[in-house]
């Protein structure tokens, strides 16, 4: 016997439109389940209620976030700080930290110290990234000038500067670059 087409299966449930209290209650489900900033559970409520529709006098999703945040469930400082270690033991650079902050919602005073910490720590990065891949130092002979270019912009992707990039891959293999 053959499967019943998705078509005529009973049709999905439509949920309701959200109200204040529907809405309190996905903000406290989300923030339960992951790490986030006051600016990305905005976006989701946001999301949310677009999808969904709204019912009954209107809520702003930031004064929800916020409200989170003053019950401790959000810490933006804190959210930035395990984001930016998590990326730079990745071997992503302050570049890459930096745009990844920007766009989770986060202020400049959450983002700053984060961002100050990839920079002082940017040749540990590149060097966990060339590890990684096997680029300059790790490399087992050095690359001919096509795939120097490649791992170049392998480096420069991952947030890099210029400088550190081409310091890392104009290594050669086994010599690791010294920690200004």
């Amino acid at each position: 016997m053959a499967p019943t087409p998705p078509s005529a299966r009973t049709p999905r449930r439509i949920p309701p439109p959200l109200d204040a209290a529907a809405l309190e209650r996905l903000a406290l489900r989300y923030v339960e389940r992951f790490a986030t900033s006051r600016g990305k559970l905005a976006d989701y409520l946001a999301r949310k209620i677009r999808e969904r529709g709204w019912d009954g006098a209107p809520a702003d999703p930031r004064d929800v976030a916020q409200r989170m945040a003053d019950a401790g469930y959000v810490d933006d400082r804190s959210f930035a700080e395990q984001k930016g270690a998590a990326l730079a033991r990745r071997g992503y650079g302050a570049r890459r930290v930096a745009e990844t902050l920007r766009a989770a919602g986060l202020d400049e005073e959450d983002r700053a110290p984060v961002i100050d910490e990839a920079h002082a720590t940017a040749l540990e990065s590149a060097l966990r990234l060339a590890r990684r891949k096997r680029i300059g130092p790790f490399a087992v002979a050095r690359a001919d000038p096509r795939v120097r270019e490649r791992q170049l912009a392998a480096l420069l992707r991952a947030g890099h500067a210029m400088t550190i990039a081409r310091r890392v891959v104009d290594s050669a293999p086994g010599e690791i670059p010294a920690l200004d």
